[in-house]
């Protein structure tokens, strides 16, 4: 294994333009972490290239470095020392060794399969803590708790590894994390934000969920799952709403980590719209679409993602019921009513009819059968491959009219109409009944 990895480190080539200007230097350089864990994970390296110096002044060398190359030198951590170098065509972060001292530097970091360190002049491994037995064995350990005390981050870091590799974490991390979860609490929210977005792109997020959920710390990265705990199972659901959730990502197709996200506050709303009728006892949650639109935007802003992801999520809440809903009434499969859905929701259409199809498969109480499930899913799938039959031309799709236009022509004022009037003529364009210039006077007269 490891003259495989040596072979994948002597081949980057950006790798080798970085060691050719650390050979003119008389640092002691070199390679750790991500790069080399996901070579012996048989990831390749990738572009994670961090490299830490030694018996030199790491920033002067790397301002060095980006000059030469004629690159940027950025600084991310001044406290700790940690600089980027960014060439034009890819990046690498160097850090001062810890202490000067290489044992002391492995040691204090976060996990042991993260802890390997290759020399960069001699390519000999240095590895004192087991991370090549540990990323063998599949595990996922740290060298010392305390190191888990210095960045509580690293709690959350542990399940982001789980959900990238599905390593086994570690029974003294796992008793650790039980008893400091609040921990996380003291960490900047937008180093929190970064972490949960590479575990939603993790293959194995649907089980690293359910393992945060048996510690605790889901409820305290996800402020929400504390109220939608306390909804039970019912006669059309067969888990509790903290379980439907998480098997709603599970059914999710992709690992689009955005539409994970969106899938997994996908039922936020129902705790504040949960009714229970006193002659059926059935669970009613009227408006929850609605209502998890909005409030979804403050738990995402806490959590200090962008506003176009806020965007997204609250789209995606707000409108999960949308394409089953549609499709279960007599007019769903009309070309007018689907090119209504489309001209609403595009261009996330396929994302949200993705949710609509998680969210069904992952809600079989005992009022559901197998046909009801069936024959949603057929007619989402004659939403879907409307969509996709007509989304190429949405991007060439011609303005027939404008406001102004219509305005003159029907001898009417802005205002609400106005807007009903130029939503529904880009519906019958999406719907393809109105082509030309002369079709769409013809359709808003009709309108009048």
């Amino acid at each position: 294994m490891m003259d495989e990895i040596k072979n994948i480190i002597k081949n980057d080539a950006f790798l080798l333009k970085i060691r050719n200007e650390l050979e003119k230097t008389q640092c002691e350089a070199f390679l750790v972490g991500g790069y080399i864990r996901n070579c012996a994970i048989k990831k390749e390296g990738g572009c994670d290239r961090d490299i830490v110096l030694f018996n030199c002044d790491a920033e002067y060398i790397s301002k060095q470095i980006a000059d030469n190359m004629g690159g940027a030198f950025v600084e991310l951590d001044s406290e700790n020392k940690i600089y980027r170098v960014v060439l034009e065509e890819d990046y690498t972060d160097i850090a001062q060794g810890l202490n000067n001292n290489i044992d002391d530097d492995i040691k204090r970091r976060d996990f042991t399969i993260n802890s390997i360190f290759y020399n960069l002049k001699t390519g000999d491994f240095i590895d004192i803590a087991g991370g090549f037995q540990d990323i063998k064995n599949g595990i996922i350990k740290s060298y010392d708790i305390k190191n888990l005390e210095d960045d509580p981050l690293r709690i959350l870091r542990a399940y982001r590894f789980k959900s990238e590799l599905n390593f086994k974490i570690n029974e003294d991390i796992l008793d650790f994390i039980q008893k400091n979860a609040k921990s996380l609490d003291t960490i900047a929210k937008e180093r929190i934000n970064q972490e949960i977005l590479k575990m939603f792109d993790g293959e194995f997020l649907p089980e690293t969920l359910l393992e945060m959920h048996d510690t605790g710390l889901l409820e305290i990265v996800f402020p929400f799952i504390q109220s939608i705990k306390k909804i039970p199972s019912n006669s059309h659901h067969h888990l509790d709403l903290v379980h439907h959730s998480i098997e709603t990502v599970k059914q999710i197709r992709s690992t689009k980590a955005i539409l994970r996200l969106a899938a997994f506050y996908h039922d936020i709303g129902k705790p504040y719209c949960w009714t229970i009728e006193e002659d059926t006892g059935r669970h009613r949650f009227i408006g929850h679409d609605e209502k998890g639109g909005e409030i979804v935007k403050k738990e995402l802003s806490d959590l200090k993602f962008s506003k176009k992801q806020i965007e997204y999520v609250s789209k995606m809440v707000k409108h999960h019921i949308y394409p089953s809903s549609l499709m279960s009434t007599p007019e769903g499969a009309s070309n007018k009513a689907m090119a209504r859905f489309v001209r609403k929701i595009h261009p996330d259409v396929e994302d949200l009819i993705e949710i609509a199809r998680a969210d069904r498969l992952s809600a079989r109480g005992e009022a559901v059968s197998d046909n009801m499930v069936y024959e949603n899913l057929e007619k989402l799938d004659i939403l879907l491959n409307y969509y996709q039959n007509i989304k190429d031309t949405l991007k060439e799709m011609p303005k027939l009219l404008d406001g102004r236009e219509i305005m003159e022509i029907l001898n009417i004022k802005a205002g609400p109409r106005l807007g009903e009037i130029i939503d529904e003529l880009k519906e019958g364009q999406i719907a393809g009944s109105i082509k030309t210039k002369e079709d769409a006077i013809c359709f808003i007269k009709g309108l009048a």
